[in-house]
C-alpha cells in the first residue's frame, strides 16, 4: 500500500470567543491507500473537525496533502457522506441525483452518464430505484444513494461522518456489510467517524481514538479477520481497551 493522505501539524481553532481553545492540536496522521480508518472519541474531541479539514471545508494551520497535493478547498478526490438522510435533492430522482455532480464535473454524454449511474446503483443494491424520488426511499436507502453518488465521482478518499448512526440496528448491520463489500470491491480508502466501538471493530482495518484535547490517544491496527463478530478472537480485548480509554476521556 502507498501513502495516500499526509496530515502534519494540523491545528484548528475557530476563534469564536476571546478564550477559544484549539480543537485539534499539532495532529500528525498518515493514511495508506485501501485503509478503512475508523475514528472514535468523546463528543467535542474534534472528530468531525478533522474530516472537515481533510474535505477542504475548513481553513487550518499545518499541512494536509492527498497524493502529495495540498488540500485548500473541496475536491472530487475527497467525498463526504453525512449522518443526515437529507443529502439528496428532493426534486430530483435517484438517477438525476447521482448524475448531477457528474455533469458539474464535465460529463455530458447521456450514454456515459447512464452507464455510470447504473453501475453504481447496482453496486449499492438499488438498480430498480433509479426513477424514485428521495421521499419514496427509507433512511437506509437514502444513505446508499448518497454513497453511490459519491463513489460515482471516483474519489481517492471517502469521508463518512457517522452515516449509520440514526438507523435501526438491523439496517445499520446490513449497511455495514454493504459498505465493507464495496470497499473491498473498489479498494476504497475510507475515513469513518463513529461513536460505536462495535462498529469500529466490524469495519475498521485501523482504529484511531482522539482525546478531548484533540490529540491522538490510540492508533491501532485491527487485524481481526472479517467478518468480525463479538465471538471473533481478539474482539473482547480490543473492545475493552477502547472502552476503557473512552471511559477515561468521559471522566476527564
Amino acid at each position: 500500500m502507498s501513502r495516500l493522505l499526509e496530515v502534519a501539524g494540523l491545528t484548528k481553532n475557530y476563534h469564536d470567543s476571546p478564550t477559544s481553545e484549539d480543537i485539534l492540536k499539532n495532529l500528525q496522521l498518515s493514511v495508506e491507500e485501501g485503509e478503512f480508518l475508523c475514528i472514535l472519541g468523546p463528543s467535542g474531541c474534534g472528530k468531525t473537525t478533522l474530516i472537515r479539514c481533510i474535505a477542504g471545508f475548513e481553513d487550518y494551520e499545518g499541512s494536509i496533502r492527498v497524493d502529495g497535493n495540498v488540500v485548500d478547498k473541496p475536491g472530487t478526490d475527497r467525498i463526504m457522506v453525512f449522518q443526515d438522510f437529507n443529502q439528496l435533492f428532493p426534486w430530483k430522482t435517484v438517477k438525476k441525483n447521482i448524475q448531477y455532480p457528474l455533469k458539474r464535473n464535465g460529463i455530458r454524454d447521456k450514454n456515459e452518464l447512464d452507464r455510470i449511474t447504473s453501475e453504481h446503483l447496482e453496486m449499492v443494491g438499488l438498480s430498480e430505484y433509479g426513477d424514485f424520488y428521495p421521499h419514496q426511499l427509507s433512511g437506509g436507502m437514502k444513505q446508499r444513494v448518497a454513497i453511490a453518488k459519491g463513489l460515482a465521482l471516483n474519489p481517492r478518499i471517502i469521508l463518512m461522518d457517522e452515516p449509520f448512526a440514526s438507523l435501526d440496528a438491523m439496517t445499520r448491520n446490513k449497511l455495514q456489510a454493504e459498505l465493507w463489500r464495496i470497499k473491498e470491491k473498489e479498494n476504497a480508502t475510507v475515513i469513518f467517524i463513529t461513536h460505536n466501538i462495535q462498529e469500529a471493530l466490524v469495519l475498521g482495518t485501523r482504529i484511531l481514538l482522539l482525546s478531548k484535547q484533540g490529540k491522538i490517544k490510540i492508533d491501532i491496527k485491527n487485524e481481526i479477520p472479517k467478518p468480525v463478530t463479538p465471538a471473533s478472537e481478539g474482539y473482547g480485548n480490543m473492545w475493552e481497551t477502547l472502552n476503557a480509554s473512552l471511559w477515561e476521556e468521559d471522566q476527564a
